[in-house]
């Protein structure tokens, strides 16, 4: 089982929201840059990941596109992927303000 977790910000850029998160939970993010997903940052966690990256990213036709449509309020997204619920970061990444959960899915 995979539980997914999504959180939004309106107020944080993908670096400022990548500080917070690591002084919040003691993590270092490395930055990544995909073709797919533009640059976004991510950190390996003991079960699963954290990533963090812009809604906005490249599109075709020199036209960008959302990665969440459904949160176009969002500027930043902050996606954790564990393989079992993890309360105690969801707790911690709750604390951070201007942070808003978006939605969870267990696949």
């Amino acid at each position: 089982m995979t539980d997914y977790h999504a959180y939004g910000t309106c107020t944080h850029t993908a670096s400022e929201l990548v500080r917070l998160v690591s002084d919040r939970l003691g993590l270092v993010f490395t930055e990544r840059d995909s073709d797919y997903r533009g640059i976004y940052h991510r950190v390996s966690i003991p079960n699963g990941r954290i990533e963090i990256q812009p809604n906005l990213i490249p599109g075709d036709n020199d036209e960008d596109d959302l990665y969440a449509p459904e949160h176009p309020a969002a500027q930043t997204l902050l996606l954790t992927i564990t393989s079992a619920p993890d309360p105690a970061m969801r707790t911690r990444l709750d604390s951070i303000e201007g942070l808003a959960y978006l939605n969870h899915k267990t696949a």
